[in-house]
């Protein structure tokens, strides 16, 4: 008896990772299907994709809903992660100005997938909304570590960064944004920087 025991911890984990992973699949074949299809993207054909039958699929997802916000929420987490590798991995000011650029990126693969996200209940405002404390969080984190090295005035404010950069998201209609949004990049943190540092 206490070796059939023993030997359930395992399985248990065994069983967590694999669902785990069949999350992470059907997360990413869905982001694909809703940018290349909207909404009317077939679940079936993104179980299919996945490796897994319908009814896994439902067993993490019950309703369409839930799966186009679970896509977008996990890029949004996905996004989040970035700054704090950025953060343990570069110096400050390299930090956050790479990590600003993939925001870009970001807001470039999001606004594939508005037209999915607007046909959730409370539309792609309401997602959008409910993901905002993350991103804003990440912002404060790297700019606020660029101000205690020095990189950057201790007058900055970290909203303006935030602000600048989700206005972008208004200007993804006209040609050339994320070129110019790339730039804006360089003028935020240029703008911000002490006299001394600036060319």
């Amino acid at each position: 008896m206490a070796k059939k025991q023993a030997s359930s911890p395992p399985a248990v984990r065994k069983l967590r990772a694999d669902a785990q992973r069949n999350r992470e699949r059907i997360l990413e074949i869905a982001r694909l299907a809703f940018r290349l299809h909207g909404a009317e993207a077939s679940l079936d054909d993104i179980a299919r994709q996945a490796g897994i039958g319908p009814g896994t699929l439902y067993r993490h997802f019950p309703t369409r809903d839930a799966l186009i916000e679970a896509v977008y929420r996990s890029e949004v987490e996905k996004l989040t992660a970035a700054s704090e590798r950025c953060a343990a991995t570069m110096p400050p000011l390299e930090a956050l100005r790479a990590w600003m650029l993939l925001f870009i990126d970001h807001v470039a693969d999001k606004r594939l997938i508005i037209p999915a996200m607007e046909t959730v209940a409370g539309g792609s405002m309401r997602l959008i909304e409910g993901a905002r404390g993350l991103i804003h969080g990440a912002f404060l984190t790297l700019v606020q570590r660029a101000i205690r090295n020095g990189d950057l005035r201790s007058d900055t404010e970290p909203d303006d960064f935030i602000r600048t950069l989700v206005g972008v998201f208004h200007t993804t209609a006209l040609p050339g944004w994320e070129a110019s949004a790339r730039r804006i990049v360089d003028i935020l943190i240029e703008g911000s920087r002490p006299k001394m540092y600036r060319f």
